[in-house]
């Protein structure tokens, strides 16, 4: 674990058991690919579509429940990349996680209200430093995609990762450690289990 003094970097992310992060064809308006919304069912509680009402969380399981609940303890800002950010339609145009999340991104010209509590940042230093800065002494959670999930491992400021499996083989789409050529040795935290995903929670040796 950091030893420094504020909260810990935790990054998490879903995949496939064939180690995708989304199915084909994943864009705006088609969200995680053709079949990826399968990965996401813990989530949701149960199967659902990019067109149902489902909210997110309300319906998860005691077991998805408690993974998620460890991955946010002491969390106040956090960091996701502008495919998750636009995959989730921005969330309604709110951040549903609360504090603020800083998106990294290319595109900073496109900053919503700051009262959205989205901040567009433009590389992954940049933005881990502005997530630092709202965040106080909490913990920063870093989200999809793939990329910059090994940016971060990549860039050593992970303290935990979490991997969610989700019972589903993709065959194609993104994959996590695409290109990822760091050598990571990690830690079993804890283990949860539900119908719909196995998540494990790692330590990352320093």
């Amino acid at each position: 674990m950091s030893t420094d003094a504020r909260g810990p970097v935790r990054a998490a992310i879903t995949v496939s058991l064939d180690g995708y992060v989304t199915g084909p064809d994943d864009r705006p308006g088609q969200g995680l690919g053709v079949g990826g919304e399968r990965l996401h069912y813990w989530v949701m509680g149960g199967p659902w579509t990019y067109a149902s009402e489902h909210e997110p969380g309300a319906g998860m399981t005691d077991a998805d429940r408690a993974y998620y609940d460890a991955l946010l303890d002491g969390t106040t800002g956090g960091v996701c990349g502008r495919g998750m950010y636009d995959c989730a339609g921005a969330w309604g145009g709110r951040n549903p996680f609360g504090g603020t999340m800083v998106v990294l991104t290319h595109r900073t010209a496109d900053q919503p209200d700051p009262d959205s509590g989205f901040l567009m940042v433009e590389g992954f230093d940049a933005a881990l430093a502005a997530a630092r800065e709202h965040a106080g002494d909490g913990g920063i959670a870093i989200g999809g995609g793939a990329d910059i999930i090994r940016q971060a491992l990549a860039a050593g400021v992970v303290d935990e990762l979490g991997i969610t499996t989700a019972p589903v083989v993709l065959g194609r789409g993104k994959r996590l450690f695409e290109g990822f050529d760091h050598d990571v040795d990690l830690d079993i935290l804890s283990v949860h289990h539900s119908p719909y995903a196995v998540h494990v929670r790692y330590a990352v040796r320093r």
